[in-house]
């Protein structure tokens, strides 16, 4: 789903996870603890980036959103989620999150989970996001960049967007901690699940300890940010 996040004491004694997630419970956190930070009860959620719907479904069962839509630009994870999935207020469907086809000012809220530093095109992608929102509606998302200079901009661009921002919190530590925590768990799944010959590369891919992604990450070369973003009320 995600690479994972450890909440704070603080988060944790305000808002516990709920129930008991059998498989990815560290990545079911990251969607729990961005959820929260707004109410999402009766409201139209769009999940830009939904992959195969697993986060998707937390938020619907645990935060009672009225409708949810998973949006994928892959149409095998769409199938797969749909399938996973058939819940009677979520449905995934196959699109861009830099051509989002809703009508404009209809969302209530969009969920963006470690999707947007894959675009094409962020500042449309921003855009887009923009147009859908109803006033008073909300951007909420989590992601890393390559670099500081990257997330200096993509700050600038998400508040140059006309979006207010209400949180911006570097959760690069909460992250590393998960990544750190589900390490043993993760190489066994590599190990049985991977051919050998792959193994290494899906490991980097996987950001187990010792991987470029996690080195940059823990030295701080490659920030993650939480973002709780809305569009004014004219």
């Amino acid at each position: 789903m995600n690479y994972g996040y450890v909440p704070t004491a603080e988060e944790a004694a305000l808002s516990p996870v709920c129930g008991n997630i059998v498989n990815q419970q560290l990545s079911a956190n990251m969607y729990h603890y961005l959820a929260s930070k707004i109410v999402l009860t009766d409201k139209f959620v769009l999940e830009i980036g939904s992959g195969r719907g697993g986060g998707a479904r937390y938020i619907a069962e645990h935060f009672k959103p009225l409708n949810y839509i998973g949006l994928d630009i892959a149409g095998s994870a769409v199938e797969l989620a749909n399938r996973l999935h058939p819940l009677p207020n979520v449905k995934f469907i196959q699109g861009s999150g830099e051509h989002i086809s809703l009508y404009d000012g209809t969302v209530d809220v969009v969920v963006n989970v470690e999707s947007s530093h894959g675009y094409g095109d962020v500042a449309l992608f921003i855009r887009e996001v923009y147009r859908v929102l109803k006033p008073g509606g909300y951007l909420l998302l989590v992601d890393f960049r390559n670099s500081v200079d990257n997330m200096e901009l993509f700050k600038q661009q998400l508040l140059a967007s006309g979006l207010h921002c209400i949180c911006l919190e570097n959760i690069s530590a909460q992250v590393v901690e998960a990544i750190e925590t589900e390490d043993p768990v993760k190489r066994k799944q590599i190990e049985a699940w991977i051919p050998r010959r792959f193994q290494k590369i899906f490991s980097e891919f996987a950001g187990v300890v010792g991987s470029k992604f996690y080195n940059t990450l823990k030295s701080g070369e490659r920030p993650y940010y939480r973002f709780v973003l809305t569009k004014p009320v004219v």
